[in-house]
């Protein structure tokens, strides 16, 4: 059975007027985090270069995390659509430990990719939303697939998708300057991620 992707994107009953003002202000804070860097980044001034007010600004982010977690949902929603409905083996049509391996290896690609944005949508006042992770439904899904005996009760991919996001973020932002060059540290993870799946699934 193939995963149901989840919905990451905007609320259907969004207002014509809202959905204006969230992708303006999502392009404008995508073009301030490219050209200013994240840490320059604020409720104030991306209001100020949107052109709109305070209050949309804060309604729409509730806080200044809510700024990068948006951008960083609009790459996942990318990156599930590739994961749902993209060649194999990263999408439908292979074997589930395929599947896993290549999920693997794109995944720590994006977090590689994002990792900036990651680090600053995270809000120390809230809890990390791993419940709802898109990737432990998907990973859940290939496990059953794959070894269901040992994917039953759930732990088993809820554990495979921390090892995979939660420590690999704390790695890279402990890799900050001295780091060896990104690619050797992607391409290491990604044969480790390899060992593991096709241990747990041997």
């Amino acid at each position: 059975m193939e995963p149901v992707a989840l919905p990451l994107g905007r609320p259907r009953e969004e207002r014509a007027d809202a959905a204006r003002n969230r992708a303006h202000l999502i392009e404008v804070a995508r073009e301030m985090v490219a050209e200013l860097g994240a840490d320059k980044v604020t409720m104030d001034g991306l209001a100020e270069r949107a052109g709109l007010g305070k209050g949309t600004v804060f309604r729409r982010f509730r806080t200044r995390a809510g700024i990068f977690h948006a951008l960083l949902d609009e790459e996942e929603t990318r990156f599930q659509q590739q994961v749902m409905s993209g060649p194999p083996p990263l999408g439908p049509g292979a074997p589930a430990v395929e599947r896993l391996v290549a999920f693997g290896r794109a995944r720590l690609e994006f977090l590689v990719q994002h990792t900036v944005l990651a680090r600053a949508s995270l809000d120390p006042g809230q809890p990390i939303p791993s419940a709802a992770s898109p990737s432990r439904f998907h990973v859940q899904v290939l496990l059953a697939e794959a070894c269901p005996g040992a994917a039953a009760s759930g732990t088993l991919a809820l554990q495979l998708v921390a090892a995979l996001e939660g420590p690999i973020l704390l790695y890279l932002q402990a890799q900050d300057g001295d780091a060896p060059d990104p690619r050797t540290v992607v391409n290491d993870l990604i044969t480790s991620w390899q060992v593991l799946v096709e241990r747990v699934c041997g």
